[in-house]
C-alpha cells in the first residue's frame, strides 16, 4: 500500500520498506511494510507508540541505514545506487535531521554547531558563517550564539538543532520526537518554527511522534503500529 500526502514536486518516495535487525536470540523485524511519498511543502506526522518502527523508518528515509528490502528515492535518486560516500554527500546537502536528544556537539558553541553542516559540505567559511548567523537570528538565539550546549535550556538546544538542520536548505527534514524532552511552551515554540519554515521554504517535513497533540499540528498524519504504516 502506498500512503501519499499530495502537494508539490516529489521529494521522497519510499516503497515497501522492510527492516530486520539480526542479533540476540532471534532477528527483530522493525519494519514490516512502509510506503510513503512526500512532496515539496508537505508536513507529515508519523504517529505511533514507542518501538513501533518510527525511528527505523526515519533512518531509512534519511539515508542513515539501508533497508532489508524495498527502495527509497530522494529527488529522483535511488539510494540503492549510491555508495557510502554518495549517501554522505546526499545527507549533507539535501537532508536535515532533528533528534529528541538534540545531538549538538558539546565542544562547539551555538554558532559553531549551526555552521558545521555548511563547512562539512565545503561551503566557503565566510558564506557559512553568514548563513549560520541568519538562521540563529531566525530561531531567536542571537544573544546565545556564543554559548555552549550545556549552558542552554532544552528549548534553546532544540532551536539550535533546528537551525543546524535547515542551514544548508535541505529538501527533506526528518524530526524524530523533536519535542520529546521539552515542556509544553518550548514544544509549541519549536513546532511553530517548524511550521513557519515549512511554509516559507517548502522543505518537506516528516516528524515522528507518539503524541496526538503534536501530530495535530501537521498537514497530514500517518499511523504506524508493529512496523506497518497506514493512513490515519
Amino acid at each position: 500500500m502506498s500512503t501519499t500526502c499530495e502537494q508539490y514536486q516529489l521529494i521522497l518516495e519510499a516503497t515497501d520498506l522492510r527492516k530486520t535487525y539480526d542479533g540476540g536470540e532471534a532477528p527483530v523485524q522493525a519494519l514490516r511494510s512502509a510506503s510513503l511519498k512526500l512532496k515539496r511543502g508537505d508536513f507529515v506526522a508519523l504517529m505511533g507508540p514507542s518501538g513501533c518502527g518510527k525511528s527505523s523508518l526515519l533512518h531509512l528515509c534519511g539515508a542513515m541505514d539501508r533497508p532489508s528490502s524495498g527502495s527509497v528515492v530522494i529527488e529522483g535518486t535511488p539510494l540503492e545506487s549510491l555508495d557510502d560516500q554518495g549517501l554522505t554527500r546526499l545527507r549533507r546537502c539535501r537532508i536535515g535531521f532533528m533528534f529528541q536528544f538534540f545531538n549538538l556537539l558539546p565542544t562547539l558553541n551555538v554558532f559553531e554547531n549551526v555552521a558545521l553542516p555548511l563547512l562539512l559540505a565545503g561551503i566557503a567559511k565566510g558564506k557559512a558563517e553568514a548563513e549560520a548567523s541568519r538562521w540563529i537570528d531566525r530561531v531567536g538565539l542571537s544573544s546565545r550564539r556564543l554559548h555552549y550546549p550545556q549552558q542552554l535550556s532544552g528549548g534553546e538546544m532544540q532551536r539550535t538543532a533546528l537551525a543546524r538542520a535547515v542551514v544548508h536548505r535541505p529538501a527533506l527534514l526528518l524530526a524524530d520526537e523533536p519535542t520529546g524532552n521539552l515542556d509544553s511552551n518550548n514544544s509549541a515554540c519549536v513546532l511553530g518554527l517548524l511550521r513557519e519554515l515549512n511554509d516559507e521554504t517548502g522543505v518537506a517535513v516528516l516528524l515522528a511522534t507518539h503524541s496526538a497533540e503534536i501530530a495535530a499540528d501537521a498537514k497530514c498524519v500517518l499511523n504506524m503500529r508493529d512496523g506497518v504504516l497506514s493512513p490515519e
